[in-house]
């Protein structure tokens, strides 16, 4: 398995977990019997549940695009020491960014999110040139 594809892994576990403690976080503010059930109406969150959700809805935008940048350099044979180091950039921004994001650290929170969109870019410029 590549270096990318180990990371891609490790993002989706990653993923999982944001999801358990946004859950977690969301069952102070409504409980678990509104968690755990149909949702048919939207409560009031606390700040802090808004900004984990907001963050885990992030994260699947991310790794969907991380996703397809991972397939293309490893379908395309292209794996490098520029492309396994952007994927572990792009792993590490992702892990500052949820807490980041979850203590309403501006700019910082916007400033990494660049960091790993910038990172996953440079893996399919790599693979593209």
């Amino acid at each position: 398995m590549t270096p990318e594809l180990t990371v891609l892994a490790l993002g989706a576990i990653f993923q999982m977990i944001q999801i358990a403690i946004a859950g977690a976080v969301m069952n102070k503010d409504v409980g678990r019997d509104f968690n755990t059930g149909p949702r048919d109406r939207e409560p009031e969150f606390s700040p802090l549940t808004g900004r984990l959700r907001r963050a885990v809805n992030n994260m699947f935008e991310s790794l969907a695009l991380f996703t397809i940048a991972v397939v293309v350099v490893t379908l395309s044979g292209q794996s490098s020491g520029v492309t396994q180091g952007a994927a572990w950039v792009w792993l590490a921004a992702r892990l500052l960014y949820f807490p980041a994001y979850g203590l309403g650290l501006s700019p910082w929170r916007s400033v990494v999110w660049a960091i790993g969109t910038i990172a996953t870019l440079v893996i399919l410029g790599v693979s593209l040139f």
